[in-house]
Parts: C-alpha cells; structure tokens; sequence
C-alpha cells in the first residue's frame, strides 16, 4: 500500500466516523450567558461623605499655590484629620 492510498483510506474512514457523531454545536452555544442587567453599585455610607468632604477641605487649607504640601503635612496626616473631623462632625 503506497502512501496516497493509505492517506486517502485514512481520510474517508475518519469523515466517517464524524458523519455518524451527529450535527456538530457552534461554538456560541457553549458561551456563558451574558445578562443585560448591570452590576449593583454600593450604597455610600454618610461616614465615607462627611469623610470625603473634611479630606477635600484639609487637602486645600493645606496645600500650596505651587500644589505642594504645607511644610510638616503629609498625606498620612491629613487622613488621620480628616477622620477626626468626620467622626467629630457625626457626634451629636
């Protein structure tokens, strides 16, 4: 047996056997389902608000023209006063 021959045998009996397995499934039908509905966003707490607000009043009472910070004051330090006036301005 030569090699066309043997190749061409080879070739009929393997689209065969495929034939007899059924139609074949895209690959579309397997993709996870996809829903329309977008992801919930998060309820923002009244501590994050008042947070945000006193970070963004420090960060400009002490920042400079040029944009950089007042001398003695980091960006650790501001957080850490920031959270103080939050928790300050929640007390009643």
């Amino acid at each position: 047996m030569d090699y066309a021959t043997g190749y061409r045998d080879g070739f009929a009996a393997g689209m065969a056997a495929s034939m007899s397995m059924g139609p074949a499934v895209p690959m579309q039908a397997n993709a996870p389902v996809i829903s329309d509905s977008k992801p919930r966003k998060r309820k923002v707490s009244a501590y994050s608000k008042a947070y945000g607000r006193a970070y963004k009043s420090l960060r400009r009472k002490h920042t400079l023209k040029s944009g950089k910070l007042r001398k003695g004051i980091t960006h650790k330090r501001i957080v850490k006063m920031a959270h103080a006036e939050a928790k300050r301005g929640r007390k009643k």
